[in-house]
């Protein structure tokens, strides 16, 4: 007797649906970070259902099989999130690339991909296009949207892959996360768990398209629950968040902990100055010591934080349910098995603050298909029942976990492997320390020390000897850096995060 497969959709989940219930519903809002006083454009439900069914329809036209790639490259803009859930609503395989690539990037992930399709508001460098990839511009794009001949939503199961995320890889090359249509059910533990979303809520996300937290915390979770999403284009200058937070009329604001912090440094907001915000979300990396504390007593909002990654985004967090517990993230949302494993030996879960690989059960709906055509990689993360992303944590006996860092970044100091984030945390407390990141460095064939990148509290004062003498009361011997760098700024990518690899001392030594 066989069963039925039962079809699942997930962009008919989350804008077909509300297009049938709440059509005149506002679902997108496009603002202009300069001049936030109006938005650019205002989508309905109804608008947004009836542009990607046209955009599915236009794209099943050039002749392309269920499951091709299709490359978006339109920045954050309204094309970029049609297009997104158009492919995904034409049965195709979303692919959200960063519009930051070079040419050689770019090539490598349109070759690897084997992408069909490139939508692209910029040219395509010489070589790059390959004979067989259609490109189309945003021109392209608006005629599809105009063709007034819309498709029904493709028949997947929630097993079919949906989209398509290129993240860094154990090797030189980024590898590519395959996410399946039920991704989008898989996320239902976070929307009280972290967010305490409403249908009334009007989301803003300071993140670029290309990311796992934008796409799904930025559109697809407000689009879930009905709620609005708020786009922003321009420079995303911090000092203009708070204005832009409350012209929008934001109810929930995501982003990295980098945003917050130079909002709090920069835009020197007041209490009142986010209009409508009820609390803040945070996520993509761990955040400094004291800023949770510092942000909610000056602004007087809560910042709920989370830990994820690209595989099965945040399953971790504090949220208006979990409160926050200095030192930890949080604890693992609703309906979601975490445990902590052992390094290095078996697939047993450790007891209690006991030091180790956080992992999540396979089971988890909203954890990847898989890495695209990584057989050897995807088998390095699974490990009998569970899936370990290679976040380094301990859980306490209430269930909340502290995260220690990542496994392929801790810095070898004489033998001794020490976190980054622990040395971070130590030298952010240094009152000649605005920011700060550590890194390990090789200075000679033979030689790697660790290094700490500084951003001073006072440009104008440079007090290398008060920075060691401070680490050297707070660290032990082992873990003090070997080198302290002044810098104007940390290297950040475009969402905000910390760029490691970027933290190098240009000097060689022999």
């Amino acid at each position: 007797m066989s069963s039925e497969i039962e079809p699942f959709n997930m962009a008919e989940y989350a804008i077909g649906r509300h297009a049938r219930l709440t059509p005149g519903k506002t679902a997108l809002l496009v603002y202009d970070m300069q001049n936030p006083n109006d938005p650019l454009e205002t989508w309905t439900f109804a608008e947004i259902d009836r542009a990607i069914r046209n955009i599915a329809a236009g794209l099943t036209a050039l002749s392309l099989r269920r499951g091709d790639r299709i490359g978006i490259r339109l920045g954050n803009s309204s094309q970029s999130a049609l297009m997104f859930f158009a492919a995904i609503a034409g049965g195709f395989v979303a692919l959200p690339l960063s519009d930051q690539l070079t040419a050689t990037e770019l090539a490598a992930l349109l070759d690897d991909s084997e992408a069909a399709v490139l939508a692209t508001a910029q040219s395509v460098p010489k070589g790059v296009a390959r004979q067989d990839l259609v490109v189309i511009s945003p021109g392209d794009v608006a005629a599809m949207i105009l063709r007034g001949a819309p498709q029904d939503y493709a028949s997947t199961s929630a097993d079919d892959p949906a989209f398509l995320i290129y993240t860094s890889g154990t090797t030189a090359r980024p590898k590519g996360v395959l996410h399946a249509q039920r991704s989008a059910r898989g996320r239902a533990p976070m929307y009280q768990g972290w967010y305490g979303i409403r249908d009334d809520d009007r989301m803003l996300h300071a993140g670029a398209f290309n990311w796992t937290f934008t796409l799904g915390v930025g559109l697809t979770d407000p689009w879930v629950n009905g709620a609005t999403a708020i786009v922003c284009t321009g420079d995303k200058t911090p000092e203009l968040w708070p204005g832009v937070i409350a012209k929008t009329g934001a109810t929930l604001f995501a982003a990295v902990p980098g945003v917050y912090r130079q909002i709090l440094k920069y835009a020197g907001p007041e209490r009142g100055a986010f209009g409508k915000l009820r609390h803040a979300l945070m996520a993509g990396e761990t955040p400094p010591p004291g800023l949770i504390q510092e942000w909610t007593a000056t602004t007087g909002l809560p910042l709920y934080e989370a830990l994820g990654m690209s595989e099965i985004s945040t399953y971790i967090s504090t949220g208006p349910s979990v409160p926050y517990k200095p030192g930890t993230v949080g604890k693992a949302q609703q309906g979601r098995r975490v445990a902590i494993l052992p390094v290095e030996g078996d697939d047993d879960p450790l007891p209690p603050n006991s030091n180790g690989l956080i992992a999540v059960h396979r089971s988890d709906p909203g954890l990847m298909l898989g890495y695209w055509r990584r057989p050897d990689e995807e088998a390095e993360v699974f490990r009998g029942d569970w899936f370990t992303g290679g976040d380094l944590g301990s859980m306490d006996e209430e269930g909340y976990i502290a995260h220690l860092g990542r496994a392929n970044e801790l810095m070898n100091a004489g033998g001794y492997r020490v976190s980054p984030l622990e040395v971070e945390a130590a030298l952010a407390r240094c009152p000649a320390v605005a920011e700060v990141a550590c890194a390990e460095v090789r200075v000679r064939s033979d030689v790697s020390i660790i290094a700490a990148f500084v951003v001073p509290a006072d440009s104008a004062k440079r007090d290398t000897q008060a920075i060691k003498a401070f680490a050297t009361e707070n660290l032990a011997a082992y873990k003090v850096p070997r080198e302290i760098v002044f810098v104007d700024r940390l290297p950040r990518t475009p969402n905000g995060k910390i760029q490691r690899k970027a933290l190098t001392i240009s000097s060689s030594r022999d």
